[in-house]
């Protein structure tokens, strides 16, 4: 299946129009099992996005047992005694819609997109594969090879994606957000049947899962629709964890912990430079990751951005940018990133990028934060006009654990942002955040 999470992709669909309208026409309602449904309804176009969210990832895997949440994803596809073997897809395709899935660290998203009408065709398929999904020895061996391909194809023979997750092995230490989504080779090629089973019956169930309607559907027909699909299916029987325990459990080990990095491969020929810090999620600080959200805007995201205009343009160096990663039940991701120009060292663009980051912070004015902040809610119609987006944006914010509430008060509390807010929260991620910095370079050349 191809895998469509880029958060700095449709991050960027929370940046869109300054009303004071909530961001979404959301309803919730949840089954007796456990299931939660949320409808968003748009009446333009005769269509539904349906996504089943499955509030697991990565970072719920048995430790040696990595990439087990990806492998099942594909074998979700290989069919139950209803809709044997890999004629899913085929029944989506006859009914005019299209299907697909991905994999993050922290969950687990199966969507369709139909015609209103086929709506029911869909939810009796992801219902179906809930409970009954059966794949044999046969299955489960090709689907291994597939994801071990994949692995081989987009890492292994890729030596920036071996850079990156080589970086956040070292920042997150001992945390689960340290293991590749993929897993590793050889952990894909120790995998069994049993443990993905064992997997799937863990997770897998109607109170470990969001239904998420985008589109041409009201709260009465999405409900009977659930109760008539999802209603009969039991309960899961996981065992649950105290949000101390899971702070714990995800926790990267201690901070203050400043890291450099060095790699170097013969197909790199241009060196990049990385600075990656861990900082608060808005899960942990929503205060924090607003401003943070605001001060990465104005920084680096752009043609317009700071470091775009004081390093870029003015030839200090061929690229730089900056990115936060907000959205995680962990900690948050705040990253900078630079190309030297011709003629740089890698140390010495680390340094402007650090003095760049330092200059915007102290150069900083509240006009600034008021231009980016209406850059940031200048298009959320868009979302509002596209079930796709709006199903991929509730649905990933829901699965974190956010609520409805706090997802429509998503545009004023970026409007709620000051100055003082920013200096705080980025003095705090400069003074006592874990941190690395990264070089990739080319290999060095042997003397004749």
């Amino acid at each position: 299946m191809k895998k469509i999470i880029q958060l700095a992709v449709w991050v960027c669909l929370f940046f869109v129009s300054d009303v004071s309208a909530k961001l979404l026409p959301m309803e919730e309602f949840t089954l007796d099992n456990g299931l939660q449904v949320i409808v968003v309804t748009n009446t333009k176009a005769p269509v539904v996005k349906q996504m089943l969210w499955y509030k697991v990832g990565s970072i719920d895997e048995p430790a040696g047992k990595g990439g087990a949440a990806h492998l099942l994803e594909h074998l979700m596809f290989r069919g139950t005694s209803k809709v044997p073997g890999s004629s899913f897809n085929d029944i989506i395709a006859r009914n005019g819609g299209d299907s697909n899935a991905f994999t993050s660290t922290d969950f687990t998203a199966y969507h369709e997109f139909v015609d209103v009408s086929r709506l029911e065709v869909a939810m009796a398929l992801e219902a179906d594969r809930m409970v009954n999904l059966n794949f044999d020895d046969d299955a489960f061996d090709k689907e291994r090879k597939i994801v071990f391909q994949e692995r081989q194809q987009r890492i292994s023979n890729n030596p920036a994606a071996q850079f990156a997750e080589a970086v956040n092995r070292i920042l997150w230490q001992n945390s689960p957000y340290a293991r590749p989504v993929t897993g590793t080779e050889e952990e894909i090629l120790n995998l069994t049947p049993e443990d993905i089973r064992g997997f799937y019956r863990r997770y897998y169930a109607p109170d470990n899962a969001i239904l998420v309607l985008s589109g041409d559907i009201d709260r009465p027909s999405a409900k009977m629709l659930a109760e008539k699909y999802f209603g009969n299916i039991k309960k899961g029987n996981r065992p649950q964890i105290s949000p101390e325990q899971e702070k714990t459990r995800l926790l990267a080990g201690s901070y203050q912990t400043l890291h450099h990095f060095e790699m170097r491969h013969p197909e790199i020929k241009t060196p990049r430079v990385i600075r990656r810090y861990l900082v608060p999620s808005l899960k942990e600080n929503s205060n924090k990751a607003y401003a943070l959200m605001v001060f990465s805007k104005y920084l680096g995201e752009g043609d317009s951005s700071f470091l775009n205009r004081e390093l870029v343009l003015n030839g200090k160096t061929a690229a730089a940018g900056s990115f936060y990663d907000s959205l995680s039940r962990g900690a948050g991701v705040f990253s900078l990133s630079a190309v030297p120009a011709d003629g740089r060292t890698p140390e010495e663009t680390e340094t402007l990028l650090d003095n760049g980051l330092k200059q915007a912070l102290s150069g900083l004015t509240q006009d600034d934060i008021e231009r980016e902040k209406k850059k940031m809610t200048a298009g959320l119609v868009y979302i509002r006009d596209n079930p796709s987006d709006a199903a991929l944006l509730v649905g990933q914010m829901a699965a974190l654990g956010f609520d409805l509430e706090e997802i429509d008060n998503y545009e004023e509390n970026i409007k709620k942002v000051s100055l003082a807010d920013i200096k705080e929260a980025v003095s705090d991620m400069l003074s006592s955040s874990s941190s690395i910095t990264g070089f990739l370079l080319p290999a060095v050349k042997e003397e004749q």
